[in-house]
C-alpha cells in the first residue's frame, strides 16, 4: 500500500470513530475531510461506509453486556422482547428511505456545500431543543423527562425516535444528533436518548455495511482491503475512547457545545468553499 494513501486512511479511521456517536455528523466530517485529503471518489465513498462496522463495534465491545442480556433474554423475558422490537421498528423508517433515494442522496448531496448548511441547520436544532430543556428567567423548571431507562421505552416512543432518524439522510445531519435530540424532544432522558441512540447504530451501520461491501466486492483490490483494514481499526480504537468519554460528559452537559461547534465548523466549509479551498463538486 501507498504510504500515503495509508496515512490518509488511518486519518479518516480516527475522523470517523471521533464523530460517530457525537451529534456532530461523521458522514459530513468523513466528506470534508476526503476532500481536504483529496479521497473522495467511488471506492473513497465505500470506504467511509466500511470503516463505521469499526466503530460500531466499540459500541458492541462496550455494551456487550447489555446486548447479551437482551439476545439471552429474548425467549423469556418480555423487556428483552420488547426492546428487541423497539430497536427494530426505529431502524425501518431510515433503512426504507435509504433504500429508496440512496441515488439521489449520493449524487446531490454527498458534497462540502449540503454539509455545511445541514450542520449550521443542526446545531441551530440542538441550541433550540435545549433551551426549551433550560429554566428561563421567571419560568418554572421544565419538566422531568418521561422516560428514565432504555426498558421504559414504549413502542410510540421507538418509532418517534426512528422517523427523527431519517432526518440522519441528509448528509451533515448526524444520526446521533438526529436520534438523541429527537428522543430528548420526546421526553427521554439525556443518557437514555444518547444509549438508544447507541444500540440503533448497530443494525443500521451492519446493515450499509454489508451492503456497500456486497455493492463493491467485485471490483476491490487487496490494496483496498488493507485500506479497510487501518480504516477499521483506527476507527475502533478512537471510537471506543470516544463512547466512554460522552457517556461521562453528558452526566454533567448538555449538548450546547456541540450545537456551536456544528455552526462554527458550517460557516468555516462555507468560508473555505467560496475560496475555493475545498471541492464543490
Amino acid at each position: 500500500m501507498d504510504w500515503i494513501v495509508t496515512c490518509k486512511a488511518l486519518i479518516l479511521g480516527i475522523v470517523e470513530g471521533l464523530t460517530e456517536f457525537l451529534p456532530v455528523s461523521s458522514t459530513g466530517h468523513l466528506i470534508v475531510a476526503g476532500s481536504v485529503l483529496n479521497f473522495d471518489g467511488d471506492y473513497e465513498k465505500t470506504f467511509d461506509v466500511v470503516i463505521q462496522l469499526g466503530a460500531i463495534l466499540a459500541v458492541c465491545w462496550e455494551f456487550r453486556s447489555k446486548i447479551g442480556a437482551v439476545v439471552g433474554g429474548l425467549p423469556t423475558r418480555p423487556e428483552a422482547r420488547r426492546f428487541a422490537l423497539n430497536i427494530i421498528v426505529a431502524t425501518i423508517p431510515a433503512v426504507v428511505l435509504g433504500l429508496l433515494f440512496e441515488k439521489a442522496i449520493k449524487s446531490v448531496l454527498f458534497s462540502p456545500v449540503p454539509v455545511a448548511f445541514a450542520l449550521v441547520a443542526g446545531g441551530l436544532i440542538i441550541l433550540w431543543v435545549e433551551g426549551r430543556r433550560r429554566a428561563g428567567a421567571g419560568k418554572a423548571p421544565p419538566p422531568p423527562a418521561r422516560v428514565n431507562s432504555l426498558d421504559d421505552i414504549s413502542l410510540p416512543d421507538a418509532i418517534k425516535v426512528g422517523l427523527a432518524q431519517c432526518c440522519a439522510l441528509i448528509p451533515g445531519m448526524s444520526r446521533s444528533g438526529s436520534t438523541i435530540i429527537g428522543a430528548m424532544l420526546f421526553g427521554i432522558e439525556r443518557r437514555v436518548a444518547t444509549e438508544f441512540s447507541f444500540f440503533l447504530a448497530i443494525p443500521i451501520i451492519f446493515g450499509a455495511t454489508v451492503y456497500e461491501m456486497h455493492k463493491a466486492w467485485q471490483t476491490l483490490s487487496v490494496d483496498w482491503l488493507g485500506l479497510f483494514g487501518v480504516g477499521f481499526v483506527a476507527a475502533f480504537i478512537s471510537a471506543f475512547a470516544c463512547v466512554r468519554w460522552l457517556l461521562r460528559y453528558i452526566a454533567s452537559h448538555d449538548f450546547t457545545a456541540f450545537a456551536w461547534y456544528r455552526i462554527a465548523f458550517g460557516l468555516v466549509i462555507l468560508l473555505f468553499g467560496y475560496g475555493d479551498g475545498l471541492d464543490w463538486q
